[in-house]
């Protein structure tokens, strides 16, 4: 899928502010719990298109954040080579999401989507689609990427936004798209089945590439007809889970426009998640 030249990826989603409270004791009510706390920019998009910048791929980031945040979100984005078409909302702030992070219990999100509410597919240009490698994160995008003959990849996003989008709706509005990169959990409430070779069996059937995620335990890549490959997942420190499933969508959408294998584009991904979960935040530093 190369030419030579550095493929490039259009990412359209969210921009948030992270807050990432690690507390050093089990939180007391009504007084004060001694924590780290760090604002870092997040966004599961906008972490997608930072961790494909820090690859090599060329990115164009469409998202939207509250007006007084445009260039602060810009300038993050732009270190790792990423050009930002953020619009500016008046009156919406950008969102936030508070992760308090238990290493024992996990993670605890608190979210405030803000100006990611009103984001749609009208604030991607054409002229931004025409001759990508592919789009990222497309909702409802695809008509127009077919179109182009421009590949989609599509992460469902997390286990609450499909019950509160719906399977049938969300599985009607990406169909025909490329490949499809959901943890287990997702994969499950998409299927109905437990099983993660079965689930990802099933999902290719309508995808034609699935890289089904399952935290320290792996993935599972399938493309459609073939069996499925269990792949290892990279070993490491683990300080802060955040926006590891983007760092692993990226490192593995990399890999396959640079015409990867599966199972080496899987491995790719694996790697660069291990990179993620090893510092604090969603983005690579």
């Amino acid at each position: 899928m190369s030419d030579g030249a550095r493929p490039r990826v259009v990412v359209f989603g969210d921009v948030i502010d992270d807050i990432v409270v690690q507390p050093h004791l089990e939180p007391l009510v009504d007084t004060d719990t001694q924590s780290s706390i760090r604002q870092v920019p997040g966004g599961a998009a906008a972490n997608v298109s930072a961790w494909l910048g820090s690859t090599g791929v060329a990115v164009d980031f469409i998202g939207r954040v509250g007006a007084i945040d445009c260039d602060y979100h810009a300038a993050f984005l732009a270190d790792f080579g990423v050009r930002a078409h953020l619009t500016p909302d008046a009156t919406r702030p950008t969102g936030t999401i508070i992760v308090i992070v238990d290493e024992n219990e996990g993670r605890t999100v608190l979210i405030e989507r803000g100006a990611n509410r009103v984001l749609t597919p009208n604030d991607v240009p054409d002229s931004l689609l025409d001759g990508a490698a592919a789009l990222y994160f497309p909702q409802h995008l695809l008509g127009r990427c077919r179109e182009r003959g421009v590949p989609v990849v599509v992460d469902p996003g997390s286990g609450g936004q499909l019950a509160e989008f719906g399977v049938a709706h969300f599985l009607r509005a990406v169909a025909g798209a490329s490949v499809l990169l959901p943890n287990l959990p997702e994969g499950r409430a998409l299927t109905g089945l437990d099983d993660p070779f079965d689930v990802a069996t099933r999902l290719a059937e309508s995808f034609g590439l699935v890289a089904l995620t399952m935290g320290a335990e792996g993935a599972v890549v399938v493309v459609d007809g073939q069996p499925p490959v269990m792949v290892p997942a990279a070993g490491g420190d683990r300080t802060d889970a955040s926006g590891a499933g983007d760092a692993f969508g990226a490192g593995f959408v990399a890999a396959w426009l640079e015409g990867a294998s599966m199972t080496s584009a899987a491995d790719a991904g694996s790697r660069l998640a291990a990179r993620a979960i090893a510092i604090v935040g969603g983005r690579p530093v």
